[in-house]
């Protein structure tokens, strides 16, 4: 008798077992209409070249296929010009996906491109409807998951996190609201590591922090280039900016293989690898 292999449409338990299925979406139409974040203040007087920053999102695709992964491209709509950011719209926790309800200016909408295609593909997930949070305040390692307090994530969607997550511990983290995300200076590279920027947090926050994880710190520059910001494939493989060569070189030190790929016309909008991939499938290391 021959028995079908079940496939698993959404599994993540942590931020770094191997990834194996993740949403991304082009940055066809990619621009500032609101200064959201301080590299986009920084980037304010400068014109995106779109076709640089596709022939770099083209080959974070390529490395992330060449790495196992298979990528999931959303359809590209005019009206979002930040769509490429697909960590916002929604995160992974356990086998369940959840939808966020996107409250600020030219993201609104967004949200239902994804509920389109999961729809499609006949995935259920939980609209998050009426909640203030978003996928890059949500970290997540094991039964642990670490939300950003910010101008994003509000403490009664924390809350609500809780109620309907029983299984789960959530710890509300509160940071200098104008980096926007978590993960623009907080990110869990395993079950003991963490990269984070110490001075967005209070010395409360900042113990909290170092009480689970051994915080590897990085510096104000790399931190402008969002040397928090990097996407673990799993097996210690880490995907980063080659300008961060600080962040890349206490990875290398602590066992990492890190894999260098150029994003930075992208980040001139304040996101790096992180924020431009929803992972659906992260299989547990052998």
């Amino acid at each position: 008798m021959l028995f079908r292999k079940t496939v698993v449409k959404s599994l993540c338990r942590t931020e770094y077992d191997k990834l194996t299925r993740v949403i991304l979406c082009e940055p066809k139409y990619m621009t500032i209409k609101e200064q959201m974040n301080e590299t986009q203040k920084h980037f304010k007087n400068e014109k995106f070249h779109i076709e640089h920053a596709l022939k770099q999102h083209k080959n974070l695709v390529k490395t992330l296929k060449k790495n196992g992964v298979d990528v999931i491209l959303l359809p590209v709509k005019e009206q979002y010009p930040e769509q490429v950011f697909t960590r916002d719209i929604g995160f992974t926790l356990g086998q369940t996906i959840f939808v966020a309800d996107l409250a600020h200016g030219a993201r609104i909408g967004e949200e239902n491109v994804l509920k389109e295609w999961l729809e499609q593909e006949a995935i259920s997930y939980y609209n998050l409807i009426g909640d203030k949070i978003e996928g890059g305040d949500v970290i997540i390692n094991g039964h642990q998951i670490f939300v950003g307090l910010s101008n994003r994530t509000n403490q009664q969607a924390i809350d609500h996190l809780q109620k309907i997550l029983h299984e789960y511990e959530v710890i509300t983290v509160p940071f200098t609201e104008k980096y926007l995300h978590l993960d623009c200076v907080f990110n869990i590279i395993s079950n003991t590591e963490a990269l984070y920027y110490p001075k967005a947090f209070d010395k409360k926050e900042a113990k909290i922090l170092a009480n689970h994880f051994d915080l590897i710190e990085v510096n104000d520059e790399e931190q402008f280039t969002l040397g928090t910001n990097v996407l673990s494939l799993g097996n210690k493989k880490i995907l980063s900016l080659p300008v961060n060569r600080d962040v890349n070189q206490q990875l290398r030190i602590r066992g990492y293989d890190v894999i260098e790929v150029d994003i930075t016309e992208i980040i001139k909008s304040g996101g790096s690898f992180r924020c431009c991939t929803l992972p659906l499938v992260r299989e547990h290391d052998a």
